[in-house]
């Protein structure tokens, strides 16, 4: 077994994590050059919308230790099914990570807009990165224990 071909999740939910990230920031800047040029204040909460995407790479890590914890053996057939796990969650914890910077992107042009609605765009992230935590949680199931 090849411990490099278990990063899977924790690449590809890092890889979202990074999108999201970079997609909350730019508005987020927008967001505040838009507030310097009006001479207003910049919201420094936007920083909680950049931040959000971050878990999900907490998450592809997770589930990654627990694909190395799940001694599956060394078969072919069990290192194959250590990928596809280790695949596909990471792509749909990514996916999550990049949709939740998405959505961040969106509320922190509205909070820049507006000055409203902080726990309303936080909810919204919030909805959104509970379905990287079921495809953890689901992907863990389905690893047998040790």
């Amino acid at each position: 077994m090849n411990l490099g071909d278990m990063n899977f999740s924790l690449t590809l939910s890092a890889i979202g994590s990074a999108l999201g990230t970079g997609v909350a920031g730019m508005s987020a800047v927008g967001a505040w050059k838009k507030a310097f040029s009006q001479n207003k204040s910049a919201p420094f909460i936007l920083l909680a919308f950049i931040g959000a995407p971050l878990t999900q790479t907490i998450y592809g890590m997770i589930l990654r230790n627990q694909i190395l914890k799940a001694n599956l053996g060394s078969s072919g057939e069990s290192y194959i099914y250590q990928m596809i796990i280790g695949f596909l969650g990471g792509l749909a914890i990514g996916t999550s990570a990049f949709l939740q910077g998405k959505v961040a992107a969106c509320a922190s042009d509205a909070l820049g807009e507006t000055g409203k609605g902080f726990g309303q765009y936080m909810l919204a992230l919030g909805i959104v990165e509970t379905v990287a935590i079921f495809v953890l949680v689901f992907c863990m199931m389905a690893l047998p224990k040790s």
